[in-house]
């Protein structure tokens, strides 16, 4: 058994006017944190309110997922932007979200960026300092989401906010730590068992086999569960009831 208490979260609000992403809807009884995105790389205001409201009634933890502004892309193209530029940014999106949870009278916990301005993070240390310091500056009790290992996490640390490791069920990883590029055809893991086996050796050894064989060390404190999948929602079915059968408590980050 795994004495342990774990988040699992999900990006939701990823629909854009007609365009719907996701089954979020369907996700929400599975998961404990939602991450919404903030109209830059997807969601808009309709979804965002739509989105809000929807993990209100779940009584799911809120947070503001940011990203660069890339419609096309989803996000996931890497922009040059200076660390200024990224400061101001990231206060936007939040402000923005966080309006929509005033309005509906909820609490925003945390902040995850999304995609490659969150892979961008992770290595880049001025990149990192520029989105914990707006997280800072926004509001100081709000929870940053980095990977693992990351600079992010290291730079949230520095300045004195709540920082939380994420790991990954349905992602490989490379032995610096580092996400398997999705470029990569071994990027993600589409076989249930074997994402669920990957989940149980990062939080029950606090470690993680690497796509060359490697065993490195993962701090796991919240796992992401993508929802934008075929099968998003039976696999995280599976890994909730899979997580509490091994004794792991599976919450939100307090």
């Amino acid at each position: 058994m795994i004495n342990k208490q774990i988040d699992l979260n999900s990006d939701m609000g990823e629909s854009f006017g007609r365009f719907k992403i996701g089954s979020d809807e369907k996700l929400l009884p599975y998961v404990t944190s939602v991450n919404i995105a903030c109209g830059f790389h997807a969601g808009d205001p309709n979804v965002m309110n739509q989105t809000v409201r929807l993990a209100k009634s779940h009584h799911v933890s809120i947070g503001a997922h940011p990203g660069f502004a890339d419609i096309a892309g989803f996000g996931r193209r890497l922009i040059t932007y200076t660390p200024e530029e990224i400061y101001r940014f990231i206060i936007y999106q939040i402000g923005a979200l966080d309006a929509f949870c005033r309005i509906h009278h909820v609490t925003m916990r945390h902040v995850k960026p999304h995609g490659a301005l969150y892979n961008a993070a992770a290595v880049d240390r001025d990149a990192a300092l520029a989105i914990a310091k707006a997280v800072r500056d926004v509001n100081d009790q709000l929870i940053l989401f980095g990977l693992a290992g990351s600079e992010l996490v290291t730079a949230g640390r520095e300045i004195g906010i709540k920082t939380v490791s994420e790991v990954f069920a349905d992602r490989t990883y490379q032995a610096d730590g580092s996400l398997t590029p999705r470029e990569h055809k071994n990027a993600l893991i589409e076989n249930t068992s074997t994402a669920v086996a990957q989940v149980l050796q990062m939080v029950r050894n606090g470690e993680v086999e690497t796509v060359d064989g490697t065993i490195i060390k993962m701090e796991a404190d919240t796992i992401c569960v993508h929802g934008d999948g075929e099968y998003a929602v039976e696999f995280a079915r599976e890994l909730r009831m899979l997580l509490e059968r091994e004794g792991v408590t599976v919450g939100p980050i307090a």
